[in-house]
């Protein structure tokens, strides 16, 4: 995996920008998560692969350094390697611990605290990651979604304590229950983690045969997302203790749930506003009246006025997006084309060239317009 292409991977060209290669990397996280292809292994590989790559192109810097030097500069020793920070296991993508909050996205879950680690060792778990997507509709008016996905839950058989039974498990007498033990050289004191209990600071005489000694199993568990009206893709759900079981009896993390919007055969979204072209007939832009344009809440009568030229635009106030923080709606634009008939009939055609010989269309099929232009540029020469 680590010597193929990452702009391959991904299926973009190298000087693709970071709009083009986010859009690559939802494809391809959507086609192939774990959670759509259950036991697939080379569906859960090509998920890793577009993972990894993500990571390392998202990030301008790292993107510069892969450019220039390949994947040698994440081998050990190169410019982003492990020993200088930066990339990590690309699967960490989908259980990523998001720093911040406090949007309105938190308060519909409510809030929460981050990882911890106890003076007993015992640990909260892991945020996850889960990536949802939804219809252009859904997002206008919002929507509830059952999601499935895999996480370490609490043991049952042991209530996530590792120990088959309450009496299992004794203070570690090497680092007295501290999960670190300390060594001087000379006037330095160092500290490491406890060999004897692994930082734990507890010794489980009798380990639950269910976990592990672990105090976590992992297990399929279903979660109810309430999606607000509005949302666009990017747009980050918090969901408060869905996420990892913490080990040995630690908090668990969050789940966060990552929207995707389907792309929309007839609308294009842009911020609030909704764009859709539509082709009429070159007998109702010339005469006028009245037609009936799709919106995402029905059908709405539209005016057109005569003489109505093509890529002439129209606003339907109010017919686009909701706001997700105002609930302020926003508009529907309308571009026209004019739909010019390939085929006539007998009687059409001279239905039109009689029109044409009343306009003087025949004589003079190009609008005086044009031709004032052309002659004022002869002149100019």
């Amino acid at each position: 995996m680590a010597n193929e292409d990452y702009y391959e991977i991904l299926g973009i060209s190298r000087d693709a920008d970071a709009g083009a290669l986010k859009k690559a990397y939802r494809k391809k996280a959507v086609k192939y998560h774990p959670d759509k292809n259950p036991g697939d292994k080379k569906a859960e590989e090509m998920f890793k692969k577009a993972s990894e790559a993500y990571e390392v192109l998202k990030d301008p810097e790292k993107r510069a350094a892969y450019d220039r030097f390949g994947h040698a500069a994440f081998q050990p020793g190169g410019t982003h390697s492990a020993g200088g920070g930066g990339f990590h296991d690309p699967f960490d993508l989908f259980r990523e611990a998001f720093s911040g909050g406090g949007g309105i996205f938190d308060e519909i879950f409510g809030g929460g605290g981050r990882r911890t680690q106890s003076s007993t060792g015992s640990a909260a778990g892991h945020d996850l990651r889960f990536d949802l997507e939804i219809t252009l509709r859904e997002a206008a008016v919002g929507v509830e979604k059952e999601i499935k996905y895999r996480r370490p839950v609490a043991c049952g058989s042991c209530n996530g304590t590792g120990a088959a039974s309450a009496s299992g498990m004794d203070q570690c007498s090497t680092c007295g229950g501290l999960g670190q033990v300390s060594s001087n050289r000379g006037f330095i004191t160092f500290q490491q983690t406890c060999p004897d209990c692994r930082g734990s600071g507890v010794r489980i005489k009798n380990p639950c045969r269910e976990c592990s000694s672990e105090g976590r199993v992992t297990q399929t568990s279903k979660v109810k997302v309430k999606v607000p009206a509005g949302v666009d893709n990017g747009s980050r759900l918090r969901s408060q203790g869905n996420g990892e079981a913490g080990v040995m009896g630690g908090g668990s993390g969050d789940l966060y749930v990552i929207i995707h919007v389907k792309e929309h055969e007839i609308f294009e979204r842009h911020g609030d506003d909704l764009f859709c072209e539509m082709p009429l007939k070159f007998t109702l832009a010339t005469l006028g009246g009245s037609v009936q344009v799709p919106t995402l809440t029905g059908r709405v009568n539209l005016k057109i006025p005569q003489g109505t030229q093509s890529n002439q635009l129209f606003k339907l106030r109010g017919h686009g997006m909701p706001n997700v923080r105002t609930s302020r709606r926003g508009d529907q634009l309308i571009r026209v084309t004019i739909d010019v008939p390939k085929k006539l009939t007998r009687e059409q055609q001279e239905k039109l060239e009689e029109f044409a010989d009343i306009s003087g269309d025949a004589t003079n099929p190009i609008g005086e317009t044009f031709w004032a232009k052309a002659k004022r540029f002869f002149e100019d020469l």
